[in-house]
């Protein structure tokens, strides 16, 4: 498991291109038959791909969970969230199986001890994206299609951002701990999204664009307001976003991406804009 430290502010001022990439960007998700992990110690968010071809893949395939979570299995103590991006393909919770298409959902509660994935067939596999947070209390295991999600158009053609936010796991959905999760998808001609900019210093966030043409690539702008940064990304790559640095990206092209958020609270205007005109 590659393990992230937190990282301030002051010390993201003096990053160079790489540094900003090794401490941020997260590649290579998706290993036929493997299970990918990222540990951030950013309110300990874990950041996960499973790309199962020729086998039922369990969650925790080369973690070691007790190492890395004092735990006996890793949702003893953690709920997570999981995207397909892929073909079809299913989930199998403690004995239970669930059928999940291009861009349906499925969140898992805290408890849950078998989690086994399974593409519905090798030459088309199953891309499950998964964001795990800690969580205290249990809810309901529940699987989400897109007709599912509560929908919250926004941004405007005009300025580049007109967009369809997915709200999947969700307090106007469902109960979770606190994660929270979502899709949103850039209309053709619209590149910006989350602009104006804003940072929440309640909660961070993690961003995994895809359906971004091959070359094509996201300029995802981080940092503080008055100190931005960016991080060049290409298709289905994720990126950490610590609660003191915005969020925005823009692309060469449109494209979507999966935002997911943990920390303090769930209240989603709980947070600091910032006028576009005092971007630096």
């Amino acid at each position: 498991m590659d393990i992230r430290y937190s990282t301030g502010p002051n010390d993201v001022k003096r990053y160079t291109t790489e540094e900003l990439r090794k401490e941020f960007l997260i590649q290579d998700l998706y290993k036929p038959d493997e299970v990918t992990a990222v540990y951030s110690h950013v309110d300990r968010m874990v950041t996960l791909g499973c790309m199962p071809v020729n086998e039922k893949v369990s969650i925790d395939k080369g973690i070691d969970v007790w190492a890395n979570f004092g735990t006996h299995y890793f949702l003893e103590r953690r709920e997570i969230g999981i995207f397909n991006i892929g073909g079809d393909g299913c989930i199998t919770v403690d004995g239970t199986v669930y059928e999940l298409g291009y861009k349906d959902c499925l969140y898992i509660t805290r408890g849950a001890k078998e989690v086994l994935f399974e593409s519905a067939d090798a030459a088309k596999p199953a891309r499950f994206y998964m964001v795990s947070a800690p969580a205290h209390t249990s809810y309901e295991t529940r699987l989400l299609k897109l007709a599912d999600a509560n929908k919250r158009p926004c941004g405007d053609a005009k300025t580049s951002n007109k967009r369809v936010i997915n709200q999947f796991i969700h307090p106007d959905v469902l109960k979770t701990c606190q994660l929270s999760m979502g899709m949103t998808v850039l209309e053709p001609g619209s590149v910006w999204n989350t602009m104006p900019s804003h940072t929440h210093e309640r909660r961070m966030e993690i961003y995994m664009y895809f359906e971004v043409p091959e070359d094509q690539v996201v300029f995802h702008m981080m940092g503080q307001g008055q100190e931005t940064r960016h991080i060049v990304m290409r298709n289905e790559e994720a990126v950490i976003s610590p609660s003191w640095s915005i969020h925005s990206g823009a692309g060469t092209s449109n494209y979507t991406f999966i935002w997911a958020m943990g920390g303090e609270n769930q209240e989603f205007d709980d947070m600091d804009n910032i006028p576009t005109q005092d971007l630096r």
